[in-house]
C-alpha cells in the first residue's frame, strides 16, 4: 500500500497485539460492543467499506470488522487515526478513556480503584511488589516462569497491568509509600532469554 509515495504494510491481527473481550466482565463488554458499534455507524455514515477504511487508519479489513463487531479492544492510536480518517472532530477519541479503562482484567481494575482511593498502602511481599517497584523487564521475566505458562497475549496483558499500576504515583493525592528492600535485589541483573544480564 501506498500512502504519500511511502510503502507501508497494514497490521493485521496477527501484527497488532490487541486484546480479547473477557465474556465475564459485563462493562467491559458493554464498553467494547459500544465503541465498536459506533466505529462501524461512523463508518458507514461516510460511505467506507471496511477494507477501505483499514488501509485508510492503516490495519487489515479483519481487525476492523473484529473492533467493529466487539470482539476486540482497539488500542489509543487506533481510535485517534479513526477519528482522524472519519472526522469525527474528537467524538471517537473521547472513546480512548474507557477503552483504556477495560485493557486490564476487572479485578486489576478493581485494585486500581481502591489503590486511587487509598491514603497509605501497607504491604508485605517477601520478593516482589507487583508492579509498583518492577521494570516492565523484570515483570516480563517473572511473569515468563509462570505454570501454566501464559500465551503471549496473556502475558503482554499481565505485564501492561503492572506497568499501570504505576499510575498511582502519578496523582496530587498519591498514597504515602514506603519500601524495605535489600540491597542485593537492587543490584540483581535480569536474565534474558539469550542468557545475557
Amino acid at each position: 500500500m501506498s500512502v504519500d509515495g511511502e510503502v507501508r504494510r497494514l497490521k493485521s491481527e496477527e501484527d497488532e497485539p490487541g486484546w480479547e473481550v473477557d465474556p465475564d466482565d459485563d462493562w467491559g463488554v458493554a464498553v467494547i460492543a459500544t465503541v465498536g458499534r459506533q466505529l462501524k455507524l461512523r463508518r458507514e455514515a461516510v460511505g467506507m467499506r471496511a477494507a477501505e477504511f483499514g488501509a485508510a487508519v492503516g490495519y487489515g479489513e479483519d481487525l476492523v470488522y473484529k473492533i467493529e463487531g466487539g470482539k476486540r479492544i482497539p488500542r489509543g492510536e487506533y481510535l485517534d487515526s479513526a477519528d482522524e480518517v472519519l472526522d469525527a472532530n474528537g467524538l471517537i477519541s473521547a472513546m480512548k478513556e474507557d477503552v483504556a479503562k477495560v485493557r486490564y482484567p476487572k479485578k486489576v481494575r478493581d485494585l486500581a480503584k481502591l489503590e486511587a482511593q487509598a491514603v497509605e498502602i501497607l504491604s508485605y511481599a517477601n520478593h516482589n511488589l507487583h508492579g509498583l517497584l518492577q521494570t516492565e523487564e523484570y515483570a516480563r521475566a517473572l511473569l515468563k516462569t509462570r505454570r501454566p505458562s501464559l500465551s503471549e497475549d496473556e502475558l503482554e496483558r499481565a505485564v501492561a497491568a503492572r506497568m499501570a499500576r504505576k499510575g498511582i504515583y502519578e496523582g496530587s493525592s498519591a498514597p504515602e509509600l514506603s519500601f524495605v528492600q535489600e540491597e542485593v535485589t537492587l543490584r540483581r541483573p535480569v536474565r534474558r532469554q539469550d542468557g545475557e544480564t
